[in-house]
């Protein structure tokens, strides 16, 4: 993997080896401008005195890893790649808990107020935080690289995803306008489905209730292919568990996959392009076909990254990938709550209003030196602060006097990995012709 170069006026170089790199370092001729990713600053050099060379930002979003790599054009080498993990699903979470905790305060303080509906307007184009965070995570690290390489062109991977034929393969036709309830109630369809007895232990002619396979709580929805009948003593049993952790994994091999990430993805794609369309360079768009008939031509493995590197038609019939990639994982900026709860929604602590302690806050990437004790030697990581000179650091707790600065807090936690490749310099694809 490559190293970004900038030069004295900040402005994007071709990125070079990391063995050039340390040469510059330790020569005096560069420093140090960002660890994650790595990225020096030349300090002899302007744009105009060098000569660079196209490079081309591809990313493969999805709803939960997005694929990023930056490819130079003119040698067909993937210089930098990467994969970003999301945290929508903790959006959603965190939006859920904080509802419920609104509507027992409203009923604890105003149990008089009538309830409140959704009397506001939304904005055309309008996404949900949890859909409209991965948009952001895709558009921001596409945003860096063009301000950290010299980029001249984007790819992205525009797929739709067709969620009836995902589900059944042969629909066609006016079987598009029919689902499954047509014809049916969904409490009648789910009896004659379900033959009309308790799904756990059998019995029938008794009252059944409609139960989630896999519960709300855990990530389930409405769908009726989510849905079964049970009685109501197995219906308490179960609780909070799915079927599989209930004692029947084959209830939940009939319940279809859900279809939140395809939904996800449908949901965002023209955002994203518009998003990009926005940086004023060309834009190319891809579909998931093309992606897989250029990974398979050029024989490589499944990867959000490869998949990156393979998108559209720009893909060459030759690439030299790297051997490591680097992981990033999306963690927010921190929160505004400033009142803490119990497990009950009572407020137990209060947090003061400042984010940052000593020249500190949570989420800045350190490294510690501690002379003495249990963990003596030198630790690199992100730290979570505490208002007292007591910092948490990689599962212990650390004084400030030991910590230095290295980076910081971007909303993202960074590691490296290898990529899976086994040369450098793997070359895939025809030959050149003679």
């Amino acid at each position: 993997m490559r190293i970004f170069v900038l030069d004295r006026n900040k402005k994007p170089l071709d990125p070079c080896h990391p063995a050039r790199a340390r040469q510059l370092l330790r020569s005096g001729r560069a420093a140090v401008f960002r660890r994650y990713p790595f990225t020096i600053i030349l300090r002899d050099r302007t744009l105009e005195a060098s000569v660079v060379h196209p490079h081309r930002v591809k990313i493969d979003p999805g709803s939960k890893v997005t694929g990023l790599a930056l490819v130079r054009e003119d040698t067909n080498r993937v210089v930098w790649a990467a994969e970003v993990e999301h945290r929508g699903e903790e959006i959603k979470r965190r939006l859920l808990e904080r509802r419920a905790l609104r509507r027992a305060r409203r009923n604890r303080k105003t149990r008089y107020r009538k309830p409140r509906f959704d009397n506001r307007r939304r904005p055309d184009g309008w996404l949900p935080p949890s859909l409209r965070s991965r948009v952001e995570n895709a558009v921001t690290w596409a945003k860096r690289l063009c301000c950290w390489a010299p980029v001249v062109a984007v790819s992205m991977e525009l797929v739709k995803f067709d969620a009836q034929k995902l589900q059944n393969p042969e629909i066609s036709g006016i079987e598009y306008q029919r689902g499954e309830l047509f014809g049916y109630e969904v409490r009648e369809y789910l009896l004659e489905k379900w033959g009309r007895r308790c799904i756990y232990c059998g019995k029938t002619g008794i009252p059944l209730e409609i139960e989630h396979i896999i519960p709300k709580s855990r990530g389930g929805t409405d769908r009726v292919s989510n849905l079964t009948l049970a009685c109501h003593e197995c219906n308490q049993k179960k609780g909070n568990r799915t079927a599989r952790e209930f004692g029947h994994p084959e209830v939940q091999a009939r319940a279809r996959i859900p279809l939140k990430d395809a939904a996800a993805s449908n949901a965002t794609r023209w955002e994203l392009y518009r998003r990009l369309a926005g940086f004023g360079i060309p834009i190319e768009a891809g579909t998931g076909g093309r992606t897989k008939y250029n990974r398979t031509r050029l024989g490589l493995s499944k990867a959000h990254w490869i998949d990156a590197a393979c998108v559209g038609a720009s893909t060459p019939d030759r690439l030299i990938l790297p051997r490591q990639v680097l992981r990033i994982t999306a963690k927010g900026h921190g929160k505004r709550q400033r009142c803490g709860t119990d497990a009950h929604g009572f407020p137990v602590r209060h947090a003061p209003r400042t984010k940052r302690f000593m020249g500190f806050q949570t989420g800045d990437l350190v490294r510690a030196v501690i002379p003495a004790g249990k963990f003596a030697g030198t630790h690199v990581g992100r730290i979570a602060i505490r208002h007292r000179p007591s910092f948490r650091l990689n599962g212990f707790d650390v004084h400030p006097k030991y910590i230095c600065l290295l980076q910081e807090a971007d909303g993202y936690e960074y590691r490296k990995r290898k990529s899976g490749v086994s040369s450098p310099r793997l070359k895939t694809g025809a030959p050149d012709a003679a």
